[in-house]
C-alpha cells in the first residue's frame, strides 16, 4: 500500500476489505468516518470503537458541539498515511478500530439521551471493545463513565479542561455540561482521591477531593513533570481521559463554546498525552468542539490528534497486556 493507491482507494470506510491497515484515500474525498475506519456495527472482535454523540443541549453559551463529531471525523482523514509520530508502533495496523457511527436519539426527548447514551456505550463494552467518543457538549461523559463504572467499578478520571465542571447540581434529572463531574463524584462512579484535573482555569469552590494541575502549575511545571504527577495521582486502576477542547488556548483552538484565556498549548498537551503511556486506560473522549466558530477548521485538527493520541494510549495498554 502506498500514496498511489489513491488512485483507485475511495469510500474506504464503507469498501475496506480489511480491518486492519492504513489508508491512502484522498483526504478531500470519499466517506468520513474516524481515521477512514470501517463504519460498521458488528464489534465482533473489535479492539476499540469509535462513536460518535451529536448532542450539545446543555451548553451553557455558544451551542454547536452537535456538529463536532462530522467534524472531527473529517479532520482526522489528515492522519490515516503514516503511523502516529514518535510512538513506535501503528495501532491502525496493529489493532481492529472501527468506527460504530453515532447514538441515535430523538432530539424531542431529551430525557431519555442519558439512559441511551449509558446503554449505547454498554453495548460496545459488553463486546470487549474501548470506546472512543466524539461529542458533543460535555455533559455526555457523565452517562460513559456510568456505564464504564458498571463494569470496572468507580473510574480514575484524567480530565484536560479549562473549567472544573463541579458546579453542584443535586436535581438528578437536570443535564447541564457544568456538572458531569460534580454527579460522577457525588454518585460515587468516579474515584476523586485518584483523579485529576488538567489545564483549569476558572474558580471553583469545591473540588470534592479531585486532584487539580491547573494551566498556571502546567506553564511553571512544564508538560511532562505535570503527567508525571497526574500519573502518580491515577495509579495503576482503570483509567478515563475525558478531554474537553477548551483545555487548549482558544488561541490554538477557538472552536468551542466557553473559550478561555491562557490555556493549554498543542505542544504542552502532546507531551502531557505522551508522558501518560503507561496508565490503565480503558476509554475516552474527545468534547466541545464546535465547528462553526472556527472557519480554518484548527480546532477539529487539535481534536482529531488528541483522539489519535487516545488510541495510541489504549493501544499501549492492550500491547501491555499482551494483546
Amino acid at each position: 500500500m502506498a500514496l498511489e493507491d489513491a488512485a483507485h482507494e475511495v469510500d474506504t470506510a464503507l469498501t475496506r476489505p480489511r480491518r486492519k491497515g492504513l489508508s491512502f484515500e484522498n483526504t478531500f474525498g470519499g466517506a468520513t468516518s474516524f481515521l477512514r475506519r470501517s463504519y460498521t456495527k458488528d464489534l465482533d472482535g473489535v479492539d476499540l470503537a469509535v462513536t460518535g454523540v451529536c448532542f450539545d443541549q446543555a451548553t451553557t453559551n455558544r451551542s454547536g458541539a452537535r456538529f463536532g463529531p462530522r467534524a472531527l471525523r473529517e479532520a482526522s482523514a489528515l492522519q490515516t498515511y503514516d503511523p502516529p509520530y514518535g510512538w513506535g508502533f501503528d495501532p491502525l495496523s496493529d489493532f481492529v478500530i472501527t468506527d460504530y457511527g453515532d447514538i441515535a436519539y430523538d432530539y424531542g426527548r431529551l430525557w431519555e439521551f442519558p439512559e441511551l447514551l449509558r446503554a449505547h456505550i454498554t453495548t460496545i463494552l459488553d463486546a470487549g471493545a474501548g470506546s472512543l467518543t466524539l461529542g458533543g457538549d460535555h455533559s455526555i461523559t457523565l452517562p460513559i463513565l456510568r456505564a464504564y463504572a458498571e463494569r470496572f467499578g468507580p473510574m480514575r478520571v484524567i480530565q484536560f479542561d479549562a473549567h472544573s465542571d463541579l458546579w453542584p447540581d443535586e436535581d438528578s434529572e437536570r443535564m447541564d455540561h457544568g456538572t458531569f463531574m460534580y454527579k460522577a463524584v457525588r454518585s460515587g462512579i468516579v474515584d476523586a482521591a485518584h483523579s485529576v484535573q488538567i489545564g483549569i482555569r476558572t474558580e471553583c469552590p469545591d473540588y470534592l477531593g479531585v486532584h487539580v494541575i491547573d494551566a498556571f502549575e502546567v506553564h511553571e511545571l512544564g508538560p511532562k513533570a505535570a503527567a508525571v504527577k497526574a500519573r502518580e495521582i491515577v495509579g495503576e486502576g482503570p483509567c478515563y481521559i475525558s478531554f474537553d477542547i477548551d483545555a487548549l488556548d482558544p488561541g490554538f483552538a477557538p472552536g468551542t463554546g466557553t473559550p478561555v484565556w491562557n490555556g493549554l498549548t498543542p505542544n504542552q498537551v502532546a507531551v502531557m498525552l505522551r508522558a501518560l503511556d503507561g496508565i490503565a486506560l480503558k476509554g475516552g473522549d474527545v468534547v466541545e468542539v464546535a465547528p462553526a466558530y472556527d472557519a480554518s477548521g484548527a480546532t477539529a485538527i487539535m481534536g482529531a490528534h488528541v483522539g489519535m493520541e487516545l488510541i495510541c494510549l489504549y493501544c499501549k495498554a492492550l500491547k501491555g497486556q499482551g494483546k
